[in-house]
């Protein structure tokens, strides 16, 4: 359809700006001019993303921007690229989180700047990549080369058991992936291909899907991550510097909703009716567990990270539900999400470049010091609670919409989570910025400097947008979910 290779671009040009990086001769802990390359190169890339969604064909739910190469000199073994409605905003997302890191890393100073940066790029290579895959071989390859990065940016530059954590992650994250390969190879000696397109025109026996969907199941539900899969993801994010937080929460996790969408529904419709009511189990768990331990965190962090967990369970309630309401609340949900938890974390990682600790009881008064700093923060937290004109609100708001038409007492017990967000963010704020100015914040900080303002003046706009105006989103996504939907038999409920 469109002429230029745009999706092979995006996933080159990060990889070009390794070698400006490289390049640099800074050695000081600054690297000036590696910020330089690396700002220029996501800031391109974030721009010519934006090429997807102003030639994106909102009225064709197949793949667009297609290209294909073939692997080993093997037809059926072919290196295929393309976005529908359901990948493109999450390319747009990778691309933007990228270039917001990179903004929040100018100010800083870091050993080894150079390789910090670098990573962020790796990163960025890899995430387009798996989003545009359209063979499942290609897919993997993407998929788990994220983990070598993120590990890097953990083990490297976390905090004092980032060792530990980084080790946690990459073996959770690469083992629940070890069934996913046998999956991938099932297929390609069952049917010659890996294409996902072409698999979406078979219909697998229900005793094959079982299999298929548990496989599948097994590394999407620890990306995403279910509960009782979730025990990496606190470790990951309260040892991870604050750009590998922002990430995990606002890209990482995404993974595993997107294949779920990509996979387990769409190619194994049979298996996700038969296991719907255990995904709805694990879900409302999630919602209410993850959010029971948020109000007794005492690390910012680690809060913040159990609240995505129960954010999450929305995401697989609404992608389970499956109808066209359900899947538009995952998306947004999660689109929201990204956005949201991404502000939360750059947010403590303004405190904590401040104050050197994400312990909430050290703080108490913080507004008498950072005023307008609290005002972001507040509106940050207000997003992730859900206020109605926020795209918090949408999501949950939608996704609440399809659970109620298939089952009441899920829908019924899942609101219970959204009370448990408030109280826990509400509480965080509280503790944090009102009341009398504790004793530890003597000292004088500045208020947001310029790259935090106009890093954030760029968050709250995109949330009140997409609160506002959803269908900004969803009228690219809504062809290619249709188009799955009618590919999904009558729900049991």
């Amino acid at each position: 359809m469109i002429s230029l290779p745009i999706l092979p671009i995006l996933i080159a040009l990060p990889l070009i700006g390794l070698v400006f990086i490289f390049l640099s001769s800074e050695k000081d802990e600054n690297a000036e001019q590696s910020k330089k390359s690396a700002l220029w190169t996501s800031t391109s890339n974030f721009f010519l993303s934006l090429y997807l969604p102003i030639n994106f064909d909102k009225s064709i739910p197949h793949f667009q921007f297609v290209n294909s190469f073939s692997w080993f000199n093997n037809d059926s073994l072919r290196f295929s690229l393309g976005v529908d409605g359901l990948s493109m905003p999450f390319i747009v997302l990778s691309t933007f989180l990228i270039l917001a890191c990179i903004i929040f890393i100018l100010p800083q100073a870091k050993k080894n700047m150079k390789m910090y940066l670098a990573s962020f790029l790796v990163l960025e290579s890899f995430l387009i990549g798996t989003f545009s895959a359209l063979d499942l071989f290609s897919f993997y390859i993407f998929f788990e080369s994220i983990l070598i990065p993120m590990y890097l940016i953990i083990g490297f530059w976390g905090g004092e058991r980032r060792i530990y954590s980084a080790y946690k992650f990459f073996l959770y994250t690469l083992l629940g992936s070890v069934l996913m390969l046998i999956a991938i190879i099932f297929l390609y000696q069952e049917f010659g291909t890996i294409s996902i397109p072409k698999l979406l025109d078979y219909t697998l026996p229900f005793y094959i899907q079982i299999w298929l969907w548990i496989a599948f199941f097994s590394s999407f539900a620890i990306k995403i991550p279910m509960w009782p899969f979730h025990t990496w993801l606190p470790d990951a994010h309260v040892e991870a510097p604050t750009e590998g937080s922002v990430i995990l929460a606002g890209i990482l996790l995404k993974l595993g909703g997107y294949g779920f969408i990509r996979f387990n529904l769409s190619i194994l419709p049979d298996a996700s009716i038969f296991f719907t009511p255990f995904i709805f189990f694990l879900s409302v768990v999630a919602i209410i567990y993850t959010s029971y331990i948020a109000l007794v965190q005492e690390d910012m962090k680690k809060l913040i990270a159990y609240s995505s967990v129960a954010h999450m369970g929305f995401v697989t309630l609404g992608i389970f539900s499956a109808n066209i309401q359900g899947l538009h609340g995952a998306i947004i949900q999660m689109i929201s999400h990204g956005i949201i938890s991404a502000a939360l974390f750059f947010s403590i990682g303004s405190i904590y470049n401040r104050y050197k600790t994400k312990r909430i009881n050290f703080f108490g008064g913080l507004n008498l010091k950072l005023p307008k700093f609290s005002v972001v923060f507040l509106i940050f937290t207000l997003g992730s609670i859900g206020l109605p004109g926020t795209s918090g609100f949408v999501g949950e708001y939608l996704t609440l919409l399809a659970v109620y038409s298939k089952n009441t007492i899920v829908a019924f017990i899942s609101t219970i989570g959204i009370i448990l967000s408030a109280s826990y963010m509400l509480k965080l704020y509280k503790r944090v910025f009102l009341g009398g100015l504790s004793e530890n914040l003597d000292n004088k900080n500045d208020d947001i400097n310029i790259y935090e303002l106009f890093l954030y003046i760029v968050l709250v706009i995109l949330i009140f947008i997409i609160g506002i105006k959803p269908g900004l989103i969803l009228s690219y996504t809504t062809a290619s979910l249709e188009r799955i939907i009618q590919l999904y038999p009558i729900s049991i409920f």
